[in-house]
């Protein structure tokens, strides 16, 4: 990575001062392609529906600019990536901001959605069915989803995966697109495609979710702190610089981050989650008023009854059901 070409070539990195952590950063390629094919593809979504007269929310689009494709960028591009191969706290809080807050980011943006209403009636047919096919539906499923990001954390940290990323540069890219991955077959269903989720994933179930969820994503932080063993051990006892704290304190700093970010995250998320809960009870209740607007409706005037009178039409008139139907069919009526 340019984070040890840099070291090699100054013979050291300086001591990481809060100055240092808020203003260098380096450039990674792959990285930046990403950021701008995401950014262009939502930013020509967005033109389009514009060019029809249609608008997209601006707090959506600031959640995929700043907080999606910003926390891709303070992962891949920052000081954290420049110091993350001296220092292990650095990598712990760059892989949560990719496969927790990151994902987060993007799904508040509801790229999908917005592909569909953007796209032509043919190519947002095959989005829908992509998004609705069986190995999406089984990737994207709750349970399976969610043992993914705490499978990837575990196998990042307790196999060679780890260490071998930090000495191969595109294996570490490839990493990073994994925890993005991996966060996003999670949050992006609960948060944007709900066909995509079983017919049981209501919205009670799916706060029920996150906040397990929230508790799951404690656990690679909790296990790292109290790890024994050190992670990337014989890396980073070899390229910790003088200033860096003690390799066994840099790591149990790593899982504390680990488990304050992954804490903090799971309360926006939680709450996304009772805000479109609130939206869409309120759109049921519309609807329940609107039909009982229909069935409550006034009966036509009948012969011989005063005009003030005012009727209201049986049930089993207005009744779309079977038992309404059988009703309307019966002799007499």
């Amino acid at each position: 990575m340019s984070g040890m070409t840099l070291s090699e070539a100054a013979g050291g990195l300086p001591e990481l001062t809060t100055g240092r952590l808020l203003s260098v950063w380096q450039p990674d390629a792959a990285a930046l392609l990403l950021i701008v094919v995401l950014g262009g593809l939502y930013g020509w979504g967005v033109l389009r529906l514009r060019r029809r007269g249609e608008r997209w929310p601006l707090p959506r689009i600031a959640a995929f600019v700043f907080l999606g494709l910003g926390s891709l960028a303070v992962a891949t591009m920052s000081a954290l990536a420049v110091y993350d191969t001296e220092l292990f706290w650095p990598a712990a809080v760059q892989n949560v901001l990719l496969d927790l807050i990151a994902p987060l980011g993007l799904a508040l943006g509801d790229p999908l959605r917005l592909g569909v209403l953007a796209l032509p009636e043919r190519g947002a047919g095959r989005l829908k069915g992509a998004m609705s096919g069986r190995l999406v539906r089984f990737l994207t499923f709750p349970l399976v989803s969610t043992g993914l990001v705490l499978a990837s954390e575990l196998c990042i940290y307790f196999t060679p995966y780890f260490e071998t990323a930090l000495r191969h540069g595109p294996l570490h890219e490839l990493m990073y697109l994994q925890l993005l991955l991996a966060g996003s077959l999670f949050v992006l269903p609960v948060l944007t495609r709900e066909e995509a989720l079983p017919a049981w994933c209501s919205h009670p179930v799916r706060a029920a979710l996150v906040f397990v969820d929230g508790l799951i994503d404690a656990v690679p932080g909790i296990v790292v702190m109290t790890h024994s063993t050190l992670i990337a051990g014989s890396w980073y006892l070899h390229h910790a610089p003088a200033w860096a704290p003690d390799v066994h304190r840099d790591q149990q700093l790593g899982g504390g981050a680990m488990i304050t970010i992954a804490e903090l995250v799971s309360l926006p998320f939680l709450l996304a989650i009772l805000v479109q809960w609130s939206r869409a009870d309120r759109a049921q209740r519309v609807v329940l008023d609107r039909r009982l607007d229909v069935e409550l409706a006034p009966a036509a005037p009948i012969a011989g009854r005063p005009e003030d009178t005012e009727l209201v039409r049986p049930w089993w008139e207005t009744d779309g059901g079977t038992v309404g139907q059988r009703m309307r069919q019966r002799p007499g009526d």
